[in-house]
């Protein structure tokens, strides 16, 4: 199949899995990458990489090729993997914090949570404000971001122009402050306290 373009191969698997392996043998190095990006325990990298071709071989049916290149649509659907176990990652940890207890915190202790909370707090704004925007704004942001891609490097996996990429990041960069911006806002406004008015 080595004369078959990416997008072919996806047609196929989503007739039945067996051009599944040379789809993987392409591009399964570009999503260790992806996790390795994102996690930092190999068994989490593995569970991703195995998990977003299972994905896809099970979604393989749902590619358009009118909407994008195979590697664009790849790398959306393995964004969209990796945050479904980062939240689930989050919640065993919360879960084993809470069961943990605080019996073994030293006063130290307390300061470096402090600052990993507040790490945190900035981490999930970021998220929150990304998961408010558009599918392609998130999967622009990630690629750049995230993956390190450049703009180019971008294009060519959307299959867009080098100056369409340029100016969708642009839009999806300032579209990302407003967000932040109007999270803030929103943040402070429901810390101040409520009055009543009091009729004479």
């Amino acid at each position: 199949m080595d004369d078959h373009t990416d997008e072919d191969l996806l047609v196929a698997i989503a007739e039945g899995p067996g051009a599944l392996a040379e789809f993987y043998r392409r591009h399964v190095a570009k999503i260790v990458g992806v996790g390795a990006r994102r996690f930092d325990d190999p068994e989490e990298v593995a569970d991703f990489v195995a998990t977003v071709f299972l994905e896809v071989m099970e979604s393989a049916g749902r590619f358009d090729r009118r909407r994008g290149t195979a590697v664009a649509w790849l790398y959306g659907l393995a964004a969209n993997v990796a945050a479904k176990q980062q939240r689930q990652h989050q919640r065993e940890t919360a879960a084993a914090l809470r069961l943990s207890g605080r019996v073994f915190l030293q006063p130290d202790d307390y300061e470096r949570i402090n600052e990993q909370l507040d790490a945190a707090a900035r981490a999930r704004a970021v998220y929150a404000a990304m998961n408010g925007l558009r599918p392609d704004d998130r999967r622009l942001l990630g690629l750049v971001a995230v993956d390190g891609l450049s703009p180019g490097e971008v294009a060519a996996a959307l299959g867009i122009s080098r100056v369409a990429a340029r100016v969708r990041l642009t839009r999806a960069r300032r579209r990302l402050r407003d967000a932040l911006r109007g999270g803030a806002e929103q943040a402070e406004a429901s810390a101040l306290p409520v009055t009543k008015e009091v009729s004479a």
